[in-house]
């Protein structure tokens, strides 16, 4: 049984406006009722209005996959909190690896981009996971610590309810691995027992994702793990049968 209450689809810099119709249109046409999953959709900056158009009605969610931590000012090429709120983004992606690696997205900006983000109420998505090398040295667990440290040191309790967790090993992320039921939950066991200690009765609420080469035929077995409250979907969240798939699963 899916133990999962919230999907989210990372388009990275990919999509058009049409694609914005197309794959509302394919999430309105999946709805339930009585929906118990949460849909975001993620589209580069450029959609995000499109996107924000055609899901104003429905229980689909808009979010952003970057944010400055700064209010205003001298910051060319960026875009502010206010910015995205302005939107109807209610969710922001922070930390992902390919922003860690490629951007200069260290530990202390993401620290920054966190706090503003959830302090203004903003949902932000934390992204965190470790490389081949790290795993094959055994140090999971403590790379992954040393982030979310790093991320929540100026966190309040308060804040912490506008947190979700995205576990994305970053050798899974768009490679075709995928990091095993058992590998998956183990760390995220590990991440609820952090939060749960750092915030107490907030830490058990927070959602925790996984990330990294999740798709409709394996989606199920994941969702099914105690301590994985659903998905950070990349590539299947571009084709509109694979994502709508991936949320099915999500409600079991």
């Amino acid at each position: 049984m899916a133990n999962a209450s919230l999907v989210i689809g990372n388009w990275k810099m990919n999509g058009n406006a049409a694609l914005t119709r197309s794959m509302t249109d394919a999430l309105r046409s999946a709805q339930q009722p009585t929906d118990s999953v949460k849909v975001v959709v993620c589209p580069p900056f450029t959609l995000l209005g499109e996107l924000t158009r055609h899901c104003y009605y429905d229980n689909i969610a808009v979010g952003a996959q970057n944010v400055n931590a700064n209010e205003n000012g001298a910051h060319t090429g960026e875009v502010s909190i206010e910015m995205l709120k302005e939107l109807g983004v209610e969710y922001v992606i922070i930390g992902h690896s390919e922003r860690r690696a490629m951007y200069g997205d260290s530990n202390d900006v993401v620290a920054a981009k966190t706090a503003a983000a959830t302090a203004a109420g903003l949902q932000a998505v934390l992204c965190v996971g470790e490389d081949k090398q790290q795993r094959d040295d055994d140090k999971t667990w403590h790379v992954v610590e040393q982030q979310l440290q790093a991320a929540c040191e100026q966190l309040s309790a308060e804040q912490a309810t506008k947190l979700v967790v995205a576990y994305e090993p970053i050798w899974a992320i768009g490679t075709g691995e995928t990091a095993t039921p058992a590998q998956a939950e183990q760390i995220h066991a590990q991440i609820r027992a952090w939060l749960t200690e750092r915030f107490a009765a907030v830490g058990e609420k927070i959602e925790i994702l996984y990330g990294g080469s999740v798709k409709a035929d394996n989606a199920a077995e994941l969702f099914a793990q105690q301590h994985i409250d659903g998905g950070l979907i990349g590539g299947a969240s571009l084709k509109e049968d694979q994502f709508v798939a991936i949320v099915q699963a999500a409600r079991g």
